[in-house]
Protein backbone atom coordinates (compact mmCIF):
# COMPACT_ATOMS: atom_id res chain seq x y z
CA UNK A 1 0.00 0.00 0.00
CA UNK A 2 3.11 2.55 0.87
CA UNK A 3 4.69 1.50 -2.52
CA UNK A 4 1.46 2.35 -4.43
CA UNK A 5 0.95 5.73 -2.81
CA UNK A 6 4.68 6.40 -3.40
CA UNK A 7 4.47 5.45 -7.22
CA UNK A 8 1.23 7.66 -7.46
CA UNK A 9 3.31 10.64 -5.71
CA UNK A 10 6.02 10.10 -7.66
CA UNK A 11 4.12 10.27 -11.23
CA UNK A 12 2.52 13.46 -10.31
CA UNK A 13 5.21 15.29 -9.63
CA UNK A 14 6.94 14.13 -12.65
CA UNK A 15 3.91 15.02 -14.82
CA UNK A 16 4.06 18.57 -12.83
CA UNK A 17 7.16 19.33 -14.84
CA UNK A 18 8.81 20.58 -11.69
CA UNK A 19 12.86 21.09 -11.49
CA UNK A 20 14.96 18.35 -10.39
CA UNK A 21 17.53 19.09 -8.42
CA UNK A 22 20.18 16.69 -8.27
CA UNK A 23 24.68 16.05 -7.96
CA UNK A 24 26.55 14.78 -10.92
CA UNK A 25 26.44 10.52 -11.11
CA UNK A 26 29.15 10.27 -8.48
CA UNK A 27 27.69 12.20 -5.99
CA UNK A 28 29.99 15.39 -6.14
CA UNK A 29 28.34 19.29 -6.74
CA UNK A 30 29.36 21.33 -8.96
CA UNK A 31 29.64 24.00 -6.37
CA UNK A 32 28.89 24.02 -2.58
CA UNK A 33 27.14 27.26 -2.68
CA UNK A 34 25.13 28.80 0.12
CA UNK A 35 21.49 27.57 0.61
CA UNK A 36 18.94 27.58 -1.70
CA UNK A 37 20.94 28.76 -4.22
CA UNK A 38 20.93 26.42 -7.34
CA UNK A 39 19.00 25.86 -10.64
CA UNK A 40 18.78 22.55 -12.82
CA UNK A 41 16.24 20.96 -15.02
CA UNK A 42 15.09 17.80 -15.47
CA UNK A 43 17.77 14.91 -16.65
CA UNK A 44 16.25 11.53 -18.40
CA UNK A 45 18.23 10.06 -15.77
CA UNK A 46 16.64 11.69 -12.84
CA UNK A 47 13.15 12.00 -14.76
CA UNK A 48 13.43 7.87 -15.11
CA UNK A 49 14.22 6.98 -11.41
CA UNK A 50 10.95 9.35 -11.02
CA UNK A 51 8.41 7.51 -13.52
CA UNK A 52 9.76 4.03 -12.48
CA UNK A 53 9.25 4.45 -8.80
CA UNK A 54 12.45 4.09 -7.32
CA UNK A 55 14.24 6.74 -5.96
CA UNK A 56 17.53 6.70 -5.92
CA UNK A 57 19.98 5.62 -3.31
CA UNK A 58 22.72 7.77 -2.11
CA UNK A 59 25.12 8.39 -5.02
CA UNK A 60 23.11 7.50 -7.71
CA UNK A 61 21.86 11.07 -8.28
CA UNK A 62 20.97 13.33 -11.70
CA UNK A 63 23.38 14.34 -13.84
CA UNK A 64 21.81 17.86 -13.60
CA UNK A 65 24.40 20.94 -14.30
CA UNK A 66 24.19 23.81 -11.30
CA UNK A 67 24.23 27.05 -11.89
CA UNK A 68 25.33 29.22 -9.71
CA UNK A 69 23.00 31.97 -8.35
CA UNK A 70 23.46 33.39 -4.05
CA UNK A 71 19.98 33.91 -3.23
CA UNK A 72 19.05 37.97 -3.64
CA UNK A 73 22.81 39.11 -4.27
CA UNK A 74 21.85 42.27 -5.71
CA UNK A 75 20.25 42.81 -2.76
CA UNK A 76 22.72 41.75 -0.16
CA UNK A 77 25.48 43.77 -2.29
CA UNK A 78 23.32 46.69 -2.51
CA UNK A 79 22.82 46.65 1.52
CA UNK A 80 26.29 46.52 2.53
CA UNK A 81 27.06 49.21 -0.89
CA UNK A 82 28.34 51.77 2.53
CA UNK A 83 31.16 49.19 3.33
CA UNK A 84 34.49 50.82 3.19
CA UNK A 85 36.96 48.81 5.85
CA UNK A 86 36.58 46.93 8.63
CA UNK A 87 35.80 42.80 9.66
CA UNK A 88 32.63 41.46 7.74
CA UNK A 89 31.01 38.17 9.62
CA UNK A 90 29.37 35.89 7.02
CA UNK A 91 28.03 33.45 10.48
CA UNK A 92 26.19 30.79 7.82
CA UNK A 93 29.33 30.69 5.38
CA UNK A 94 28.44 27.43 3.11
CA UNK A 95 30.52 27.22 -0.19
CA UNK A 96 30.69 31.29 0.27
CA UNK A 97 28.82 32.73 -2.52
CA UNK A 98 27.72 35.66 -0.99
CA UNK A 99 31.23 35.93 0.79
CA UNK A 100 33.13 36.21 -2.69
CA UNK A 101 30.63 39.07 -4.19
CA UNK A 102 30.97 41.17 -0.62
CA UNK A 103 34.68 40.72 -0.26
CA UNK A 104 35.23 41.20 -4.47
CA UNK A 105 33.11 44.63 -4.70
CA UNK A 106 35.11 45.98 -1.08
CA UNK A 107 38.17 45.60 -1.33
CA UNK A 108 39.64 46.59 1.60
CA UNK A 109 37.64 45.01 4.29
CA UNK A 110 38.94 41.82 5.95
CA UNK A 111 36.69 38.39 6.50
CA UNK A 112 35.27 36.18 9.09
CA UNK A 113 32.90 33.20 8.05
CA UNK A 114 31.86 30.40 10.46
CA UNK A 115 30.47 26.95 9.52
CA UNK A 116 29.37 24.04 11.30
CA UNK A 117 29.42 22.05 7.98
CA UNK A 118 33.07 21.07 7.62
CA UNK A 119 32.87 20.21 3.59
CA UNK A 120 31.53 23.19 3.27
CA UNK A 121 34.18 24.84 5.30
CA UNK A 122 36.78 23.04 3.06
CA UNK A 123 35.20 24.29 -0.16
CA UNK A 124 35.17 27.79 0.88
CA UNK A 125 38.57 27.39 2.42
CA UNK A 126 39.34 26.44 -1.41
CA UNK A 127 37.22 29.05 -3.44
CA UNK A 128 38.72 32.24 -0.84
CA UNK A 129 42.06 31.21 -0.05
CA UNK A 130 43.39 34.17 -3.14
CA UNK A 131 42.02 36.33 -1.32
CA UNK A 132 45.11 35.47 1.13
CA UNK A 133 45.26 36.76 4.89
CA UNK A 134 41.98 39.19 4.71
CA UNK A 135 39.95 35.69 5.24
CA UNK A 136 39.78 34.48 8.29
CA UNK A 137 37.48 31.00 8.17
CA UNK A 138 36.19 28.65 11.71
CA UNK A 139 34.77 25.26 12.45
CA UNK A 140 32.04 26.34 14.52
CA UNK A 141 28.06 26.71 15.16
CA UNK A 142 26.98 30.22 15.10
CA UNK A 143 26.21 30.91 18.69
CA UNK A 144 29.43 30.55 19.22
CA UNK A 145 30.09 33.93 17.34
CA UNK A 146 31.52 36.08 20.49
CA UNK A 147 34.12 33.06 21.30
CA UNK A 148 35.33 33.57 17.18
CA UNK A 149 35.31 36.58 17.16
CA UNK A 150 37.57 37.07 20.27
CA UNK A 151 39.66 34.10 18.87
CA UNK A 152 40.16 36.50 15.41
CA UNK A 153 41.00 39.39 17.60
CA UNK A 154 38.06 41.07 15.89
CA UNK A 155 36.66 44.40 18.53
CA UNK A 156 33.42 45.31 16.36
CA UNK A 157 31.79 44.27 13.30
CA UNK A 158 31.26 46.39 9.52
CA UNK A 159 28.68 44.15 8.82
CA UNK A 160 27.04 40.62 9.12
CA UNK A 161 25.03 38.19 7.41
CA UNK A 162 23.03 35.57 8.09
CA UNK A 163 22.09 33.34 5.17
CA UNK A 164 19.75 30.43 6.98
CA UNK A 165 18.57 27.05 6.32
CA UNK A 166 19.79 23.97 4.54
CA UNK A 167 22.21 24.06 1.57
CA UNK A 168 21.47 22.80 -1.68
CA UNK A 169 24.85 20.52 -1.21
CA UNK A 170 23.23 19.53 1.81
CA UNK A 171 20.33 18.57 0.19
CA UNK A 172 21.96 16.60 -2.89
CA UNK A 173 24.19 14.63 -1.28
CA UNK A 174 22.05 12.02 -0.87
CA UNK A 175 24.18 10.41 1.73
CA UNK A 176 23.61 13.10 3.72
CA UNK A 177 20.28 12.09 4.62
CA UNK A 178 18.29 15.76 4.58
CA UNK A 179 16.86 14.69 1.18
CA UNK A 180 13.57 12.68 1.06
CA UNK A 181 14.22 12.00 -2.50
CA UNK A 182 17.12 9.89 -2.30
CA UNK A 183 17.67 6.83 -0.27
CA UNK A 184 20.08 6.97 2.80
CA UNK A 185 20.77 6.11 6.37
CA UNK A 186 18.79 9.13 8.11
CA UNK A 187 21.33 11.14 9.15
CA UNK A 188 20.26 15.15 9.04
CA UNK A 189 23.66 16.40 10.54
CA UNK A 190 25.14 19.62 9.23
CA UNK A 191 28.18 19.17 11.72
CA UNK A 192 29.68 15.54 11.27
CA UNK A 193 31.29 15.41 14.27
CA UNK A 194 28.53 15.88 16.28
CA UNK A 195 26.99 12.57 17.95
CA UNK A 196 23.08 13.09 17.51
CA UNK A 197 21.55 12.24 14.46
CA UNK A 198 17.94 11.73 12.54
CA UNK A 199 18.43 8.56 13.05
CA UNK A 200 17.93 8.92 17.13
CA UNK A 201 14.86 11.41 16.88
CA UNK A 202 12.96 9.10 14.42
CA UNK A 203 13.66 5.90 16.32
CA UNK A 204 14.20 7.15 19.87
CA UNK A 205 11.18 10.76 20.41
CA UNK A 206 7.98 9.29 22.00
CA UNK A 207 5.02 10.06 20.06
CA UNK A 208 4.40 13.46 21.64
CA UNK A 209 7.14 14.83 21.27
CA UNK A 210 7.38 13.93 18.03
CA UNK A 211 3.88 15.66 17.41
CA UNK A 212 5.89 18.41 18.90
CA UNK A 213 8.83 18.58 17.00
CA UNK A 214 6.71 18.42 13.61
CA UNK A 215 4.22 21.20 14.97
CA UNK A 216 7.05 23.96 16.07
CA UNK A 217 9.27 23.41 13.49
CA UNK A 218 7.22 23.07 10.60
CA UNK A 219 3.69 23.64 11.60
CA UNK A 220 3.05 20.24 10.44
CA UNK A 221 -1.22 20.23 9.93
CA UNK A 222 -1.36 16.51 10.51
CA UNK A 223 1.86 16.20 13.08
CA UNK A 224 -0.29 13.69 15.55
CA UNK A 225 -1.00 11.23 12.78
CA UNK A 226 2.69 11.33 11.37
CA UNK A 227 4.10 11.13 14.48
CA UNK A 228 1.93 8.16 15.16
CA UNK A 229 2.41 6.37 11.93
CA UNK A 230 6.03 6.84 12.79
CA UNK A 231 5.88 5.75 16.06
CA UNK A 232 4.13 2.30 14.47
CA UNK A 233 6.63 1.44 12.00
CA UNK A 234 9.61 2.04 13.66
CA UNK A 235 12.68 0.85 13.49
CA UNK A 236 13.37 3.43 10.41
CA UNK A 237 16.67 3.16 9.13
CA UNK A 238 16.76 5.27 5.97
CA UNK A 239 15.20 8.63 4.12
CA UNK A 240 13.06 6.38 2.00
CA UNK A 241 11.33 4.36 4.43
CA UNK A 242 10.52 7.65 6.66
CA UNK A 243 9.19 9.21 3.21
CA UNK A 244 6.91 6.22 2.62
CA UNK A 245 5.65 6.49 6.31
CA UNK A 246 4.51 10.13 6.28
CA UNK A 247 3.18 9.56 2.56
CA UNK A 248 0.97 6.93 3.76
CA UNK A 249 -0.10 8.64 7.01
CA UNK A 250 -1.06 12.15 5.48
CA UNK A 251 -4.75 12.14 3.80
CA UNK A 252 -5.18 11.47 -0.26
CA UNK A 253 -6.31 15.12 -0.47
CA UNK A 254 -3.77 17.03 1.41
CA UNK A 255 -0.87 14.61 -0.71
CA UNK A 256 -1.83 16.13 -3.73
CA UNK A 257 -1.33 20.09 -2.18
CA UNK A 258 1.82 21.84 -1.52
CA UNK A 259 4.45 20.46 -2.44
CA UNK A 260 6.33 16.70 -1.67
CA UNK A 261 4.09 15.45 1.64
CA UNK A 262 6.98 14.63 3.43
CA UNK A 263 8.89 18.01 3.14
CA UNK A 264 7.52 19.21 6.34
CA UNK A 265 8.76 16.27 8.30
CA UNK A 266 12.10 16.44 7.09
CA UNK A 267 12.60 19.95 7.71
CA UNK A 268 11.13 19.86 11.38
CA UNK A 269 13.38 17.08 11.90
CA UNK A 270 16.52 18.41 10.53
CA UNK A 271 15.96 21.44 12.45
CA UNK A 272 15.64 19.39 15.90
CA UNK A 273 18.64 17.52 14.72
CA UNK A 274 20.98 20.80 14.35
CA UNK A 275 18.77 22.96 17.58
CA UNK A 276 18.65 25.16 14.65
CA UNK A 277 15.56 27.42 16.18
CA UNK A 278 17.50 27.01 19.19
CA UNK A 279 20.27 28.62 18.80
CA UNK A 280 19.39 31.31 16.30
CA UNK A 281 18.30 33.81 19.36
CA UNK A 282 21.94 33.45 20.71
CA UNK A 283 23.83 33.97 17.59
CA UNK A 284 21.68 37.12 15.87
CA UNK A 285 21.68 38.60 20.17
CA UNK A 286 25.52 37.95 19.76
CA UNK A 287 26.24 39.86 16.43
CA UNK A 288 23.59 43.06 17.11
CA UNK A 289 26.03 43.23 20.32
CA UNK A 290 29.34 43.22 18.14
CA UNK A 291 28.39 45.49 15.13
CA UNK A 292 29.37 48.99 15.16
CA UNK A 293 27.79 52.42 15.12
CA UNK A 294 26.24 52.40 11.17
CA UNK A 295 26.61 48.40 10.55
CA UNK A 296 24.58 46.36 9.17
CA UNK A 297 22.99 42.99 9.83
CA UNK A 298 21.07 41.63 7.20
CA UNK A 299 19.11 37.68 7.61
CA UNK A 300 17.93 35.90 4.84
CA UNK A 301 15.18 33.84 5.98
CA UNK A 302 13.73 30.23 4.57
CA UNK A 303 10.60 29.40 6.84
CA UNK A 304 8.31 30.87 9.28
CA UNK A 305 9.95 29.83 12.99
CA UNK A 306 13.41 31.15 11.53
CA UNK A 307 11.77 34.52 10.43
CA UNK A 308 9.09 34.73 13.69
CA UNK A 309 12.53 34.22 16.02
CA UNK A 310 14.44 36.82 13.43
CA UNK A 311 11.99 39.58 13.59
CA UNK A 312 11.27 39.07 17.20
CA UNK A 313 15.01 39.41 18.04
CA UNK A 314 14.99 42.92 15.57
CA UNK A 315 12.32 43.88 17.20
CA UNK A 316 13.79 43.84 20.76
CA UNK A 317 16.83 45.36 19.58
CA UNK A 318 14.91 48.09 17.77
CA UNK A 319 12.87 49.25 21.53
CA UNK A 320 15.76 48.32 23.51
CA UNK A 321 13.77 45.91 25.44
CA UNK A 322 11.10 49.40 26.13
CA UNK A 323 8.17 48.26 26.82
CA UNK A 324 6.42 51.77 28.09
CA UNK A 325 3.05 52.87 26.31
CA UNK A 326 3.71 54.40 23.08
CA UNK A 327 1.68 57.31 23.57
CA UNK A 328 3.57 58.75 26.98
CA UNK A 329 7.24 58.93 27.53
CA UNK A 330 10.03 56.37 28.07
CA UNK A 331 10.95 56.08 31.96
CA UNK A 332 12.70 52.94 31.76
CA UNK A 333 15.78 54.46 30.44
CA UNK A 334 15.98 51.68 27.75
CA UNK A 335 17.46 53.00 24.33
CA UNK A 336 17.41 51.54 21.15
CA UNK A 337 20.52 49.53 19.93
CA UNK A 338 19.42 49.63 15.76
CA UNK A 339 16.81 50.92 13.33
CA UNK A 340 15.01 48.74 11.05
CA UNK A 341 16.09 49.29 7.40
CA UNK A 342 14.14 46.74 5.66
CA UNK A 343 11.06 44.80 6.97
CA UNK A 344 10.93 42.09 5.10
CA UNK A 345 11.63 41.86 0.99
CA UNK A 346 11.24 38.68 -0.77
CA UNK A 347 13.13 37.69 -4.36
CA UNK A 348 11.90 39.28 -7.75
CA UNK A 349 9.56 37.52 -9.89
CA UNK A 350 12.83 36.84 -11.71
CA UNK A 351 14.74 35.28 -9.62
CA UNK A 352 12.26 32.94 -8.02
CA UNK A 353 11.37 31.61 -11.70
CA UNK A 354 14.77 30.73 -12.45
CA UNK A 355 15.84 29.24 -8.67
CA UNK A 356 12.87 27.81 -7.30
CA UNK A 357 14.70 27.22 -3.86
CA UNK A 358 14.95 30.94 -3.39
CA UNK A 359 10.53 31.18 -3.48
CA UNK A 360 10.75 31.23 0.26
CA UNK A 361 13.43 33.83 1.08
CA UNK A 362 13.06 36.66 3.23
CA UNK A 363 15.40 39.60 3.77
CA UNK A 364 15.37 41.50 7.14
CA UNK A 365 17.59 44.19 7.80
CA UNK A 366 18.82 46.23 10.98
CA UNK A 367 21.41 48.72 11.18
CA UNK A 368 23.49 49.63 14.83
CA UNK A 369 22.65 52.96 16.14
CA UNK A 370 25.19 55.36 18.01
CA UNK A 371 22.97 54.94 20.91
CA UNK A 372 22.87 51.88 23.15
CA UNK A 373 26.03 51.21 22.76
CA UNK A 374 27.68 49.11 25.87
CA UNK A 375 24.07 49.11 27.38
Amino acid sequence: MIRDVRNEFLHATITSKTPVFGSFPDGTVRSFNSARCHRAHSGEKSRGHMLSGKLPRAGVVSNNMFEHAPVMLNEILEVFSGLTTGTFLDATLGGAGHAQAVLEAHPDIKFVGIDRDQQALAFAQSRLSPLGERVTLRHARFDRVAEVLEQTNTHSLAGALFDLGVSSPQLDQGERGFSYRLEAPLDMRMDQSQSLSALQVVNESSMEHLAQILRENADERFAGRIAKAIVLARPLNTTVELAEVVIAAIPAAARRRGGHPAKRTFQAIRIEVNHELAVLPVALSGVITALAPGARLAVLTYHSGEDRITKSIMRQAETGGCTCPANLSCVCGRQALVRRVRTSKTPSDAEQTLNRRSTAARLRVIERLETGIGS
